[in-house]
């Protein structure tokens, strides 16, 4: 069911959210789940380095404010966009940061649609099938973030680029779904 926007309650991300939901994806693998990491923390393959521990909460606050700030005047696509990146960016958990950024990137998605959103193969799924345009998003941001030193409206357009065709193929698992049936499982 969609909800009509004057019948929804206002949307807050909070850092309390990205925290539960961190926990649901790593309870009883990590003694920290739920939890921002207490040291800092380098990520596999990636040159990236993430922020100091003492910066993950005031910059977690910072993404936060970004979406709700913008919830009414950037798009959906944006906001979810953004609050992939960033979460990859400041890696705030001893694991299951990936997770953890891509729950909260379909979460802002669909409280933004109103509703949640109809399809085979959903945006997290296609990601982990094939990760290797989603860390091309990520370095690209990377990149502008290196020069641009602010958060802005350029910074993941690539990204943006990525999650909208990514929502494009799962809308169309659901008029698939709905003009020929279901998959065969």
């Amino acid at each position: 069911m969609i909800i009509g926007a004057l019948d929804r309650p206002p949307f807050r991300l909070r850092p309390s959210a990205i925290q539960e939901l961190n926990r649901c994806a790593i309870e009883g693998l990590d003694a920290f789940a739920g939890n921002w990491r207490p040291a800092g923390i380098g990520i596999g393959e990636s040159d990236h380095e993430p922020p100091g521990a003492h910066l993950v909460a005031e910059l977690i606050e910072e993404l936060c404010d970004y979406v709700n700030d913008g919830w009414d005047r950037l798009s959906a696509v944006h906001l979810s966009s953004m609050v992939m990146w960033r979460m990859n960016w400041i890696h705030p958990f001893t694991d299951g940061n990936g997770r953890t950024s891509r729950a909260a990137s379909y979460l802002v998605l669909s409280v933004h649609a109103g509703a949640l959103l109809p399809g085979r193969e959903t945006i997290p799924e296609q990601i982990t099938s094939n990760r290797k345009p989603y860390y091309d998003a990520l370095e690209a941001a990377d990149k502008l973030y290196k020069e641009q030193k602010q958060l802005g409206p350029t910074l993941v357009s690539d990204m943006e680029k990525l999650i909208g065709a990514m929502f494009a193929q799962q809308l169309r698992g659901a008029l698939d779904d709905a003009t020929i049936g279901p998959a065969a499982s």
